[in-house]
Parts: C-alpha cells; sequence; structure tokens
C-alpha cells in the first residue's frame, strides 16, 4: 500500500507550501463552498484549508493510516472533515460532489491509462451537471528526464530521522519511473529502524489523457501548468487538467 507503512514520516516531510497552491488553484477555479471530494486525500492537510475556505470536504483516500492523521489534523485545525477510505477506481458508495479533485500525480501511481479512464468514469458519475473535476499529473519529460538519477537526502536536526528518495527509469514501463525510499528512525536503544518502499509511477502523452476525458463525457478540458498560471513548453514537468461535466 503506497505510503502505508510511514504515512506519518511522509507528512511531516511534505512541502506544506504546496497544499498552500492547490488549496488556491482549487478556489481559482471552483465557487467557494459546496460539496468537494479529495481523491488520494491522504493525511487531509489540503482538506483542512479547503474546508476552511468554505469547501464541504471529504477527504477519501486508500491508507487508513492516512485518513487516521486526516483526523488528527481536522481536530487540531477545528473543522469538519468527512472521511471515507475508498479506492478511486470505484466511488460507488459514495454520493454527488460540486468539485472533485486529485492532485501530488496520485493518478500516475495507477497501472496502466485503462484505470486512469476508470477513475475519469467514476469522477464523471459522482459529479453534478456542471461540476468541475481539477487534477495533475507529471509529464513524460518529468519521467523520462528529470527523475532519472534522481537523488535527495534528509537528515533531522536532532539527527534521529534520515530519509532517502532514489529514482530511476522503469525500462518495463514506457514513461515509468521508480522511487526507492527509506526511512531510518533512531530508537531509544540508539539503533535505527529502517522502514522502505518502492514506488512505480508512469505518465503519459497528453493528447492521451484529453482523448480519455472526451471518451468519459468531459466536454470542457483546460490544460495548463504552475498551478493553472504557465504555459505549456516542452519542459513542463507537471499538467494541471481542468474539467467540467457537461450539463
Amino acid at each position: 500500500m503506497i505510503y502505508g507503512s510511514f504515512a506519518q514520516y511522509y507528512d511531516e516531510l511534505f512541502d506544506e507550501q504546496l497544499y498552500s497552491k492547490w488549496a488556491q488553484y482549487v478556489q481559482e477555479n471552483t465557487s467557494t463552498g459546496g460539496q468537494l471530494l479529495d481523491l488520494a486525500g491522504g493525511a487531509g492537510r489540503l482538506g483542512v484549508l479547503l474546508a476552511q475556505a468554505g469547501y464541504q470536504v471529504t477527504d477519501a483516500d486508500l491508507s487508513d493510516e492516512m485518513l487516521a492523521l486526516a483526523s488528527n489534523h481536522a481536530l487540531a485545525a477545528n473543522i469538519k472533515l468527512q472521511l471515507v477510505q475508498a479506492n478511486m477506481l470505484d466511488l460507488t458508495a459514495l454520493g454527488s460532489f460540486n468539485t472533485i479533485t486529485c492532485f501530488a500525480d496520485s493518478l500516475c501511481y495507477l497501472r496502466d491509462l485503462t484505470e486512469v479512464e476508470q477513475v475519469f468514469q467514476q469522477v464523471q458519475q459522482h459529479l453534478v451537471d456542471g461540476g468541475i473535476f481539477l487534477f495533475d499529473m507529471i509529464t513524460p519529460y518529468q519521467t523520462d528526464v528529470v527523475y532519472p538519477g534522481f537523488m535527495y537526502n534528509y537528515q533531522s536536526e536532532d539527527q534521529h530521522r534520515y530519509f532517502l528518495w532514489s529514482s530511476y527509469q522503469n525500462d518495463d514501463v514506457e514513461h515509468g519511473v521508480i522511487h526507492e525510499l527509506s526511512f531510518f528512525n533512531r530508537l531509544r536503544n540508539g539503533n535505527y529502524q529502517r522502514l522502505a518502499e518502492t514506488h512505480f509511477e508512469r505518465s503519459y502523452l497528453r493528447q492521451q489523457i484529453v482523448k480519455a476525458l472526451q471518451q468519459t463525457g468531459f466536454k470542457k478540458v483546460e490544460v495548463s501548468s504552475d498551478f493553472g498560471h504557465g504555459k505549456l513548453n516542452a519542459q513542463t514537468t507537471r499538467w494541471f487538467f481542468k474539467c467540467q461535466k457537461g450539463e
């Protein structure tokens, strides 16, 4: 399960500025308020910001560890989040929403384009007429050029925690990348506990994603970069999609 074994460590290390940028992107592209579903919402940090902005937020995630953190963050912020453990491939248990979001390239963790399109179908079925679907995905430039050979090391100030991240190209998957993640947590006896996970991501051609969205009924699709403020070019590393369900 992605981020299953070290959800807390991931939550602590994630760049909080990204949550603020995603929240701003949502507010700039939707009407404030209404029912909002955040798919792969994880620890709920974005959900908390959106709830504070006036949205009625449902945080859906596959990881119960992440949802437990989301409950803590909501309690600390004194706001209400609806928490649901769900696979984005099957949202039949959920109701209808004015806005559905899915960020942090979560769709890139799916097995293939067929599963991506399945999520689009699920989203289409759970949006009200005129509802907005907002999501991001990393580009082939990110998977093929930026990530191969990428390394990141982190050491906490007290030297009790270390994080090692290395990425390399997945030769078995077109536009695929493999991330090796390891956390080392110092125990009271001075030894270190190692937690490790391997993540697989893949990207697709932009035309493939747009076609999949159109095939599932999204008539209006806008694609941008830089949280909706940038133009697309050959070095774009992340796409932002704004899709509206036809009335």
